[in-house]
């Protein structure tokens, strides 16, 4: 059997991410963050050109994220 992994806590990982401790997140933990499913949340990864791939696990840089989404913001 493979390695139980611990389920994602939604606010652990935002005070992770604000306090500057947590830069780059899984895509699970990604779309539960953003709000979004996985594979939307992965297409936005790769529009915004944010997915590291080390072996086999993915990465996604939530800065980069952040600066991506920023550009579709309505100035009204």
């Amino acid at each position: 059997m493979g390695r139980m992994r611990r389920k994602v806590c939604t606010d652990e990982v935002r005070e992770l991410i604000k306090d500057g401790r947590k830069k780059f997140v899984r895509l699970d933990e990604g779309a539960i963050l953003y709000s979004m499913g996985k594979s939307t949340f992965r297409q936005l990864a790769v529009d915004a050109n944010a997915m590291y791939h080390i072996k086999k696990i993915t990465l996604v840089n939530t800065q980069i994220i952040d600066d991506y989404l920023e550009r579709f913001r309505d100035e009204e």
